[in-house]
C-alpha cells in the first residue's frame, strides 16, 4: 500500500487536481480489472486510449487516476504526468517493493533467438539446482506456476507482480525475453538487470518503430543502460551487437562463430545430423564472484537442432558462466535439452520429417533454411502461414527471403495459408499482405497453393510427402496449431502408427492446443 500524496516523490508530476489523502490499495491500467481502492493509470495505446475508460474505472472503485490529459469533468483526484507508461512502470516497482533487486535478472534481446536462448539458459541454471523464473513469448513460469504468455514482455505492472511472486517463491534467477516494444513502451524501465544479451538484429517491426535505425536504437538501450557491475553479452558476428562493446556501462563478454576474437569462440563444428557438435574456446580468464574460469577448451554436443542453436547456446553458455555454473553442468544441460516448441522442432522424424518453426522474419527464415541446406533430404514441402497484421513491408521482405531460399533448395511450389479460423483478429491476414506475397512468388516463378484454412494447407503437404522428404510448418500465430493438426491428420492417414509416440510432441505444449 502507498499513499497518493507520496507519488510525486517517485514520478514527475505536471499537475495535481482534486488533491486528497488516499491509501492506494492497488494499481490497474485495465478499467475492467479495477478493484475498490485502486489507482487507475490511463495508457495511450496504438489502438485505444485509456482516458476513454475513466468512467468504467471509477464505477469499479478507482479512487484516483494518473492521466496525461486532465479530465475536468471528474471530481476524482487526478495526477497529470508527461508519460503515463513511465509512471506505471515506476509506480509498479514501488508498489511491489522493487522485487527484481532481490534476484539475479537476465534480459535477452535481439530479433531472433530470444525464446530458445532463454530456455537453454534456464536449463543450465536449473541443472545447477538454482530456483529459476522464466518470462517470454511462450510462457511465464516459476515454481508450480505456468501460464501461456500474451505478450513477449508483459506490461510493467504485470511484470513487477511476476517478480514479486517469484520473490515469494524464493526464485534466485529470473530469465526474460525483452522485446523492442517493451523497451520503447517503458515496460522494463524499472527492472534491475544483472546480465543482458543482444543476440542479433534484422529488419522486423519496422512498421511499428518507423525505421531500422530507430529499431536498433530501441534494442540497444537494454545494453547501454545496464548497471556498472552488470554484464553485457555481445555477438561479434553481428556488427550491430559488436558496435555496443564500448557503449555500455557494464562489463562485456563477447562470443562468435565466424569471428574467432571473442572471449568465447568455436572450432571443429559438425552439423551433419542437424544437431551441432563443437569445441568452445574460452580465450581468457573469467572471474565471476568467487569463481574463476581459466582459459580452456571444452566440448559441447547440442540436443537441439539448427545452426542458429549454436549461437543461442553460446549466449546460454555465457549466462551460465556469469552465474558461476560449472562447465560440466553446462555441458550436461545442453546435451539433454531437446528444444523449445515451435523453434525448429522435430515433431515427426521417421520415414520423413516434420519440422515446426516460428519463421517470423528475415533472420529467422535465413537460419532455418540454412540449417535445412546442411541436412540430407529428398524434397522440402514448405507450408507457410502468411504473417497477419504485420504490414506490406514485413511480408514483402519475408517473401523475398523465402523466394531466395526456395530457388537454392529446389522448392518449386509453396503451400501458403491465411489460417482464417486459427488466428485472432489482431493476426488476421489482409488482402494486401496476400497480394504482395503472391506478386513476389509469381515474379520468381514459384507456384503458390493458397488456402484460406490451415488444415487444408497441411493436408496438401501430407498427401504429397514421400520417404526422405521434409515438411516444414513455417509461420507465427497462423501456424501455432500446425503441429496438432499435422500429427492428428497423419494418424488418420496412417492408423498403424503408435498414437502415443506420434502425439508425444503435443504433450505439455502451450502454443495452439485446442
Amino acid at each position: 500500500m502507498i499513499k497518493l500524496s507520496e507519488l510525486p516523490k517517485y514520478i514527475e508530476v505536471i499537475k495535481y487536481l482534486n488533491e486528497k489523502e488516499i491509501d492506494i490499495e492497488g494499481i490497474s491500467y485495465d478499467s475492467g480489472r479495477v478493484k475498490e481502492g485502486d489507482l487507475f493509470v490511463c495508457i495511450k495505446g496504438y489502438k485505444t486510449d485509456g482516458h476513454r475508460y475513466i468512467p468504467q474505472a471509477i464505477e469499479n472503485g478507482a479512487k484516483a487516476i494518473i492521466v496525461e490529459d486532465i479530465q475536468d469533468i471528474f471530481e476524482i483526484p487526478q495526477i497529470q504526468v508527461k508519460d503515463s507508461r513511465k509512471a506505471l512502470s515506476a509506480l509498479s516497482a514501488i508498489f511491489y517493493d522493487y522485487p527484481s533487486k532481490d534476484m539475479k535478472v537476465i534480459g535477452i534481446t535481439g530479433t531472433n533467438g530470444k525464446t530458445s536462448t532463454s530456455f537453454l539458459a534456464n536449463s543450465i541454471l536449473e541443472n545447477h539446482r538454482l530456483k529459476t523464473g522464466l518470462i517470454g513469448t511462450i510462457m511465464v513460469k516459476y515454481g508450480d506456476y505456468l501460464n501461456p504468455s500474451i505478450l513477449t514482455t508483459p506490461e510493467s505492472l504485470d511484470l513487477q507482480k511476476y517478480f514479486y511472486q517469484m520473490k515469494k517463491e524464493n526464485v534466485s534467477h529470473a530469465i526474460m525475453e525483452v522485446s523492442s516494444s517493451a523497451l520503447e513502451l517503458s515496460r522494463v524501465a524499472d527492472v534491475d538487470y544483472d546480465i543482458v544479451a543482444f543476440n542479433n538484429i534484422s529488419r522486423e517491426h519496422i512498421d511499428v518503430h518507423g525505421s531500422f535505425d530507430e529499431y536498433f536504437k530501441v534494442k540497444s538501450s537494454l545494453i547501454k543502460n545496464v548497471k556498472e557491475n552488470g554484464w553485457a553479452v555481445l555477438n561479434l558476428d553481428c556488427p550491430y551487437s559488436s558496435s555496443l562493446i564500448n557503449k555500455t556501462k557494464g562489463n562485456v563478454l563477447t562470443y562468435g562463430i565466424k569471428d574467432k576474437n571473442g572471449d568465447l569462440s568455436i572450432r571443429d563444428l559438425d552439423l551433419s545430423t542437424g544437431r551441432g557438435k563443437f569445441t568452445v574456446e574460452l580465450s581468457k580468464s573469467l572471474i565471476v564472484g568467487k569463481t574463476e574460469y581459466k582459459p580452456q577448451n571444452f566440448r559441447i554436443e547440442l540436443g537441439v537442432p539448427g545452426y542458429h542453436s549454436i549461437y543461442n547456446s553460446l549466449v546460454a553458455i555465457s549466462i551460465g558462466l556469469l552465474c558461476e555454473v560449472p562447465i560440466s553442468t553446462i555441458q550436461e544441460a545442453l546435451s539433454s535439452f531437446t528444444g523449445v516448441e515451435r523453434r525448429f522442432q522435430f515433431i515427426y522424424d521417421e520415414d520423413f520429417k516434420i519440422v515446426d518453426d516460428h519463421f517470423a522474419n528475415v533472420g529467422n527464415i535465413d537460419v532455418t533454411m540454412e540449417t535445412l541446406s546442411l541436412m540430407d533430404y529428398s524434397n522440402i514441402h514448405l507450408v507457410y502461414a502468411i504473417r497477419g497484421n504485420r504490414g506490406v513491408i514485413t511480408n514483402s521482405e519475408n517473401a523475398e527471403t523465402i523466394a531466395k531460399w526456395a530457388k537454392k533448395l529446389g522448392i518449386k511450389g509453396i503451400i501458403a495459408t491465411k489460417s482464417i479460423s486459427h488466428v485472432m483478429e489482431k493476426d488476421r491476414v489482409s488482402n494486401d499482405e496476400v497480394r504482395v506475397f503472391k506478386e513476389i512468388m509469381d515474379r520468381e516463378g514459384i507456384t503458390v497453393y493458397l488456402y484460406n484454412e490451415l488444415p487444408h494447407a497441411i493436408d496438401h503437404a501430407l498427401t504429397n510427402v514421400s520417404s526422405g522428404d521434409i515438411i516444414l510448418l513455417a509461420g507465427c500465430q497462423g501456424m501455432d496449431y500446425g503441429a496438432q493438426i499435422a500429427l492428428e491428420a497423419l494418424y488418420k492417414l496412417r492408423p498403424d502408427l503408435n498414437k502415443e509416440k506420434l502425439l508425444g510432441p503435443l504433450k505439455n505444449r502451450i502454443a495452439g492446443i485446442a
